[in-house]
């Protein structure tokens, strides 16, 4: 089992390192374009460095572990936020390119057998050696990886920055056949992956729950996750969420994270003292 665990992490540190590697040099490349000045660049690209020594050391040495704040603070939204973005962005960006550098060198080698055995090995490697020498067909594949290779940190930055905040209230109508008539036009409304943190504050949580009381619900279901990785972040969501009401009360089930960090009895402690009963392997009679 160490072992094991010895190679994913191994293989996960090869990959970070391999992935900063190649981005600081995409970055280096990109300022070469942009600022022609080179005494500026080298300094430029010095500040960027120690920055990033400085980000990562106070990250994972330097910094106090003082829980995971339920409010967006300025150590946040300056230091934490931006660093995290980036090294998510950067390692999933880097596999991503290699997935397309793999698909594209074998598509290489499928069409390389295919025209080896249609037009013999001589004319085929003649053809490979076209296309390798070819600027435009190199040019297209570096550009279309490194657009590929640049979601990660679109997506991540649409989610910091608009996704979280962007509530969306959907309405379902559910016909079941068999339904008893007495729950023609019983209404349920589900929240779910609450996933409290620095940006996804207890307040707004509140702000929430009042908009899903004003949708005057016969039931309310809470779906996991609560937590993201904190434990100690368990108690402020319990009480976010304790304003929730409805005639027939308040249930939930848990999600993967409640299972990770190790939850799944105390928070469901917590939501009883609050009403909120969490069903787990059960059901419950309306």
């Amino acid at each position: 089992m160490a072992t094991v665990q010895f190679c994913v992490m191994g293989t996960m540190l090869a990959l970070f390192l391999a992935s900063q590697l190649f981005w600081f040099r995409r970055v280096a490349a990109l300022g070469q374009w942009l600022i022609p000045n080179p005494k500026l660049r080298r300094v430029l690209a010095g500040g960027a460095a120690v920055a990033y020594i400085f980000a990562f050391a106070y990250m994972f040495a330097w910094s106090r572990d003082d829980g995971t704040p339920v409010e967006l603070t300025v150590r946040v939204a300056l230091l934490e936020a931006p660093f995290f973005w980036w090294v998510a962005g950067s390692v999933m960006g880097f596999g991503l390119y290699l997935i397309y550098w793999a698909g594209n060198r074998a598509l290489r080698a499928a069409t390389w057998v295919y025209q080896a055995a249609a037009m013999g090995l001589k004319r085929a490697r003649q053809a490979e050696s076209q296309a390798l020498a070819s600027p435009s067909r190199r040019r297209f594949f570096e550009q279309t990886a490194m657009a590929a290779s640049t979601v990660p940190f679109v997506a991540s930055a649409y989610g910091i920055f608009y996704g979280r905040v962007n509530l969306e209230i959907t309405r379902k109508r559910i016909h079941l056949p068999r339904l008893p008539k007495a729950f023609q036009g019983f209404r349920i409304v589900q929240l779910s992956d609450i996933h409290i943190g620095p940006f996804m504050p207890a307040e707004e949580i509140r702000q929430y729950v009042a908009m899903a009381n004003e949708l005057q619900p016969d039931l309310i279901a809470l779906t996991g996750d609560f937590i993201t990785w904190d434990p100690d972040t368990q108690e402020p969501v319990v009480e976010a969420l304790e304003g929730l009401r409805a005639p027939y009360g308040v249930v939930g089930c848990l999600g993967n994270h409640e299972l990770w960090y190790d939850v799944e009895d105390s928070i469901t402690q917590l939501f009883a003292r609050r009403g909120v009963r969490i069903l787990r392997q059960e059901n419950m009679l309306l």
